[in-house]
C-alpha cells in the first residue's frame, strides 16, 4: 500500500476499526472526537492527532467537517531509510496543536494537492510532502534530549488523580497540570523516571484496573469498559486481548485462585531503578 493523502468529512455517527498503517489526522474545518484505545481527545481546525498502526480507534465528525488525513504503511518512503527516525512519532498515539510555521506548511501542502489534476495519484509526491510533515512534527513532541535538568515527579499523587479519574478522557495536559510543568517537560520527566510514555503509564493502569474488576466483581463488560476509561466494550477486549492475551471473557472463565495471584505478579509496568 502506497502513502496517500486525502481530504474527507468524518460520519457523525460514531464508527471504529483498526488498520495495519499509520495515520495522522489534522482538522482543516469544523470538530470531531477521536478515542485511541482509551485516550481521548477532540480536533478542530488545526489541531490533529497520531493513531498508530493496529491501534482500534473510535471517531465522530461533529457537524461540517473535514478532515486532512496521511495514511503511511511501514514501508513508506516517508517512515524508512534517512527517515526511519520519523517511525517513533507513532510509538504511542497523542494529541497536538499546530504552531505558526506549521500552518503555513500545511497551507502549502494542500495548494500542492490542489494543483494536481483530479485524476492523478503521485505517491511520490504524497511521501515527500508527509516526510517534510512528519520530519516538524518529529522536532515539536517530545522526541528531542530531554532538558538538563528533570524534575522528580510525585508518582503517588499521580497515581491518585489517575486512580480517581479512570472513567474520564484524561490527556497529558491534565497530568502535566498535576506537577506543574508544561506538557513537553513533563514527558521528558516522566520517561525519565518510568520508563515509559504517560499515555503508556495510564493505559496500563486502566487496564489492571479493569482486570481487578473482572476478578472482583460480576459488573458486565461494558460497565467495566466505562469505570475504567474505555467509551466502548470492544475497545477494551481488543486492549485487554493484547495485553494479557486473553479476552476478558475467558479471564473470568479460570480458577480465581491463581487469577488472583497472576494479577499481583505480571503486566504491570516496573519504574526504572
Amino acid at each position: 500500500m502506497p502513502s496517500a493523502i486525502r481530504q474527507i468529512p468524518l460520519d457523525t455517527a460514531t464508527q471504529h476499526h483498526a488498520h495495519d498503517y499509520h495515520q495522522i489526522v489534522i482538522g482543516l474545518r469544523g470538530q470531531a472526537e477521536f478515542e485511541i484505545e482509551g485516550l481521548g481527545g477532540a480536533i478542530s481546525a488545526l489541531s490533529g492527532c497520531i493513531v498508530p498502526a493496529n491501534h482500534v480507534h473510535y471517531y465522530v465528525g461533529q457537524g461540517d467537517n473535514r478532515q486532512l488525513i496521511l495514511d503511511l504503511p511501514a514501508e513508506a518512503p516517508s517512515l524508512t531509510g534517512h527517515h526511519h527516525e520519523l517511525v517513533r512519532l507513532f510509538d504511542a498515539p497523542r494529541f497536538f496543536d499546530l504552531d505558526d510555521p506549521l500552518k503555513r506548511y500545511l497551507d502549502f501542502l494542500l495548494h500542492e494537492l490542489a494543483s494536481l489534476p483530479p485524476d492523478r495519484h503521485d505517491p511520490l509526491q504524497s511521501d515527500r510532502l508527509a516526510a517534510t510533515l512528519l520530519g516538524c512534527l518529529h522536532a515539536r513532541l517530545g522526541n528531542s534530549a530531554p532538558p538538563p535538568a528533570l524534575q522528580r515527579l510525585d508518582l503517588a499523587k499521580l497515581d491518585r488523580y489517575i486512580d480517581q479519574h479512570l472513567a474520564s478522557p484524561l490527556t497529558v495536559g491534565d497530568l502535566a497540570a498535576q506537577a506543574c510543568l508544561s506538557e513537553a517537560h513533563f514527558r521528558s520527566c516522566f520517561r525519565e523516571q518510568t520508563g515509559v510514555s504517560p499515555w503508556q503509564y495510564v493505559r496500563s493502569r486502566r487496564l489492571n484496573r479493569a482486570r481487578q474488576l473482572l476478578l472482583e466483581s460480576r459488573m458486565p463488560l461494558s460497565d467495566v469498559a466505562a469505570a475504567t476509561g474505555f467509551t466502548h466494550q470492544s475497545a477494551l477486549s481488543h486492549a485487554f486481548r493484547r495485553t494479557f492475551g486473553c479476552p476478558p471473557s475467558k479471564l473470568r472463565q479460570q480458577p480465581l485462585g491463581r487469577l488472583k495471584v497472576d494479577s499481583d505478579t505480571s503486566h504491570s509496568i516496573r519504574l526504572k531503578s
